[in-house]
């Protein structure tokens, strides 16, 4: 991931890939992030959006899921079967708990209901990629007994399995794994992971919580992530300590 946000003459701008069909939104859109000193590439298919992701680095993917070649889901399943961890904001009309949830199952990192405002958007968008920089810049290693993540290589190891997780699955585990047994409610994951606390999208938690405890129990039967029933989620390593 690149190094900053803004084209200062020392650093390239973060890339982002907008693909949206409805012109209008697009156009929308574009002015704003652009505005941000992002540089952007716009596609209106998944076909298109495929040959950029194929031939770009890119730091981050805001895609409509109603597209006219197939469903953005489609694409977002394929990045993470291709192990591309680039995170994905999903742009969608259908709000229930159901479309929402299969997106976030995805592998999408994150979702935005439209119509959205264009505040929202902006401060959602830089709240990603400024998490994603920091996380990056960190020289971190955490060691607990049969777990290592390594901040700096965004690496983990758990009982000698390395763990294939998306970008926001590792953001979550480190800030758990930063704070052993502190417990903390699903508005303050979204805030400390995501960058931000919109009351009403604790679904994204939810669902990165579960797939990456999914993960998890495939190398150890200790539950590393609970459940505090009321209250939030923890990490609770068989024997905390860090380095």
């Amino acid at each position: 991931m690149k190094s900053s946000a803004k084209h200062n003459g020392h650093a390239s701008p973060q890339h982002i890939l907008l693909v949206e069909d409805e012109q209008d939104l697009a156009k929308l859109i574009l002015i704003n992030l652009t505005a941000l000193n992002y540089q952007v590439s716009h596609a209106t298919t998944l076909k298109q959006a495929m040959q950029i992701i194929e031939h770009k680095k890119l730091d981050f993917i805001l895609m409509d899921r109603m597209l006219p070649d197939g469903d953005g889901i489609m694409l977002c399943q394929q990045l993470r079967q291709a192990q591309n961890q680039v995170p994905i904001m999903l742009l969608t009309a259908k709000d229930s708990e159901a479309d929402i949830v299969l997106g976030l199952e995805a592998g999408a990192d994150d979702y935005l209901v439209k119509p959205f405002s264009v505040l929202e958007l902006r401060a959602r968008v830089k709240a990603h990629l400024r998490r994603g920089q920091v996380q990056h810049e960190l020289q971190q290693q955490l060691e607990f007994n049969g777990v290592s993540i390594n901040a700096s290589t965004r690496e983990v190891l758990a009982f000698n399995n390395a763990l294939e997780l998306t970008a926001r699955e590792f953001d979550l585990l480190l800030f758990l794994a930063q704070h052993p047994q502190q417990v903390f409610s699903r508005l303050q994951l979204l805030e400390a992971v995501w960058g931000y606390h919109y009351s009403g999208y604790e679904h994204t938690v939810n669902s990165h919580i579960n797939r990456l405890r999914s993960k998890l129990s495939r190398c150890s039967e200790h539950d590393l992530v609970k459940t505090v029933w009321g209250v939030g989620y923890k990490f609770s390593p068989p024997e905390a300590h860090t380095h």
